[in-house]
């Protein structure tokens, strides 16, 4: 994989033969586009009581959620029936770059078609060559996406794509270093990493595609799971972690006391963990190098709030609201100075995600419970119980608040109409 990790990102001729090496190269590719996120359904209980089984890679079935309806992947291994084996290069460019299955049907933007225009085309034959001899062909069609009037028209999409969808390889920046480019280049294209971390408009469009635009990568909502803020903010985003501690973080879902959670462990179990070291330093490099924007809450460990707050809870003397629940449900795993415990249990003081503006995934975290990733190399998973049948909205919007407020944090309390929200949303 050496060779990809130090492909170049410009447009380079690519070759007609398919070689172990391209399919190779198409295979790492792959993982850094994160496919088989998308392209995989997840596994399936038969009957009551039994284990979950595999489903197929590739062979589509997931279904994403959109503020318009579900839409469901597509089978992208090479059966010729289910799924793309009787695509052309071309036909499989098209649909990867502009969203245009063969036939004219037009893909919906859940796609990252709009990021995958970048991509150039060395990487693409690379990826094309994976497809269609690395991957195991599955006959079962995948289950058709059938939205409500006007969103099944699919046809209006080409006004969509006129409007909204950039065109064009990834062009590197002259001023900047080869890593740096590498980094954007990543970011952009493959990673898409802006199809859930920028913000998206009315009509679903990203409201940025690389650091030229305001709003690209400061934070987004999907699917319940609001996306943190990755530019410079020192409160909301990345401003107080190094480079290191990002690399980290994408190898093995811990780094700098964060932990991935949500959507975001799917994305480091099947896609950064396998980046090589030069590309995760390179995606580090480019992300820190993007200035501070959307700025949200603040963090002062040495502030005079912070201290009595630790040492009140240490003591046992607490009386803000929340606090006592905190004390209760808490303090075990995240520690009573809310620096949690490195490699188990993520630190809450100072933690991007508890200062952004949007609440909404900590709402779900307590809804729902999660865990941390499973990787090749990093620390065994741990998992983060459930309470939506211990605490109410009341108690989860008083906890919450507090943590958002407490040991130097600084961010908009949490209302119980926000996380009333959230449950209904969740139906939980």
């Amino acid at each position: 994989m050496n060779s990809t990790a130090n492909s170049t990102t410009t447009s380079t001729a690519p070759t007609t033969d398919t070689t172990t090496a391209q399919i190779a190269r198409g295979a790492y590719l792959a993982k850094a586009a994160d496919c088989a996120g998308c392209h995989t359904a997840p596994p399936r209980v038969t009957h009551p009581g039994a284990a979950p089984t595999a489903t197929p890679a590739f062979a589509g079935g997931l279904g994403m959620v959109s503020p318009f309806g579900t839409i469901y992947s597509s089978n992208i291994t090479p059966d010729p029936r289910s799924g793309i084996g009787r695509y052309s290069y071309d036909d499989f460019a098209r649909a990867v770059r502009e969203g245009v299955a063969p036939g004219g049907k037009r893909l919906y933007p859940a796609m990252p078609y709009p990021s995958f225009a970048k991509i150039d085309d060395a990487d693409l034959h690379a990826l094309y060559a994976y497809f269609m001899h690395g991957v195991q062909p599955v006959a079962a069609p995948a289950p058709a996406t059938r939205l409500p009037f006007p969103f099944n028209q699919r046809w209006a999409l080409a006004v969509w794509n006129w409007a909204f969808a950039p065109s064009g390889p990834f062009k590197p920046e002259p001023t900047r270093d080869a890593q740096w480019n590498r980094g954007a280049y990543l970011a952009q294209s493959l990673g898409h990493c802006g199809a859930c971390h920028t913000p998206r408009g009315a009509a679903y469009e990203e409201r940025g595609y690389s650091e030229a635009d305001p709003l690209f990568l400061t934070g987004g909502t999907n699917d319940h799971w609001f996306a943190p803020n990755l530019t410079g903010d020192p409160g909301s985003g990345l401003g107080r972690h190094s480079a290191a501690d990002i690399a980290a973080f994408l190898k093995h879902g811990h780094g700098g006391g964060l932990i991935a959670f949500g959507s975001m462990v799917q994305v480091v179990e099947d896609s950064t963990q396998y980046l090589s070291d030069a590309d995760l330093a390179a995606l580090a490099a480019y992300l820190k190098s993007l200035p501070p924007r959307a700025p949200s809450g603040h963090f002062n460990e040495r502030s005079r709030a912070a201290r009595q707050s630790v040492q009140a809870l240490k003591t046992g003397d607490v009386e803000r609201p929340g606090a006592g629940l905190y004390a209760a449900y808490c303090a075990r795993c995240h520690q009573t100075d809310g620096a949690g415990v490195p490699q188990k249990y993520p630190r809450l003081a100072g933690n991007p995600a508890v200062l952004s503006a949007s609440s909404t995934s900590l709402v779900r975290l307590l809804v729902e419970g999660g865990r941390s990733p499973r990787t090749e190399h990093g620390p065994e998973p741990r998992k983060m119980p459930s309470f939506a049948d211990q605490l109410s909205d009341s108690e989860m919007a008083h906890v919450l608040t507090f943590i958002r407020n407490t040991w130097g944090n600084a961010a908009a309390p949490v209302t119980t109409r926000d996380v009333s929200s959230v449950r209904g949303a969740l139906h939980k």
